[in-house]
């Protein structure tokens, strides 16, 4: 555990409402937050499908986690495995699983599945 957490508590979450640290998530239900999960402020995540995010998980600032697509319609879960850092601004798409201590790089879009232990990066990520 980094030593900034010491004294991390499960933040209070509701629906569409920004958290005291600025970020907001819709369908809070259907979120399993891990411990010492590090959410930067103005990140949108949409957990209408199921995200599970697992303990020690860094998001950046302005980050989108969506469960679903308007775009193009696909649905899906997500998961983010242990100690997996998603850089700022980054978008993380619908039935996509980011292994643990996976790093993506700042401003990626996230489309397919990222092994654990990898580094990638871009729109789409490599």
């Amino acid at each position: 555990m980094r030593q900034s957490f010491q004294d991390w508590a499960q933040p209070k979450i509701e629906h569409n409402k920004l958290t005291q640290w600025n970020w907001m998530v819709a369908h809070p239900q259907n979120l399993e937050l891990g411990k010492y999960v590090d959410i930067g402020a103005f990140t949108y995540i949409n957990a209408a499908h199921g995200i599970t995010i697992e303990d020690e998980v860094q998001i950046g600032s302005h980050c989108s986690v969506y469960t679903e697509s308007t775009i193009d319609g696909t649905k899906g879960s997500i998961k983010i495995g242990k100690n997996a850092r998603i850089g700022t601004h980054s978008t993380i798409m619908p039935g996509v699983e980011i292994g643990e201590n996976a790093i993506i790089g700042a401003h990626s879009f996230v489309k397919k599945n990222v092994p654990a232990n990898s580094t990638v990066f871009g729109v789409p990520v490599k």
